[in-house]
């Protein structure tokens, strides 16, 4: 007996996430880049100097894995590890010159895909659609 979701606004929520997370995955991947080093690095670009920590928690990536990923940014020279002077437990990651600049051709295009996704709605559907996910959220 198949079993199916009875509840169709999660549903597909789901649907819609994984399929705008597969885009962006598809053009991230012509950079060489998965969708959890872009997302460091997107963290980077528009909060500037952050710790492990606290890029985790942005993107919901535990330390064990933000560790490999960052191993592997640093590697291609996108971004760098810098010791806090005031507690030497704690390492800030920054980007890079080369970072900086792979992040102002690859925003640009991110940018015109994400609008792309959404510009079915217009402003008011979009405020709707906000504001619904934002109720949804707080109940969690």
């Amino acid at each position: 007996m198949e079993r199916k979701c009875m509840n169709l606004p999660f549903l597909i929520l789901m649907q819609t996430s994984k399929a705008i997370h597969d885009r962006i995955k598809e053009e991230m991947a012509k950079n060489k880049l998965s969708i959890t080093e872009f997302s460091v690095l997107e963290v980077l670009y528009q909060k500037g100097k952050q710790t492990i920590q606290q890029i985790g928690n942005c993107i919901l990536v535990s330390s064990g894995s933000m560790t490999y990923v960052i191993d592997k940014l640093e590697q291609r020279g996108l971004l760098s590890r810098n010791a806090c002077p005031d507690d030497r437990r704690v390492i800030h990651l920054t980007l890079t010159d080369v970072g900086n600049e792979l992040m102002n051709e690859i925003m640009v295009k991110y940018h015109e895909i994400v609008n792309q996704m959404f510009k079915s709605l217009d402003s008011d559907e979009a405020e709707t659609l906000v504001h619904l996910l934002k109720k949804v959220r707080n109940k969690v």
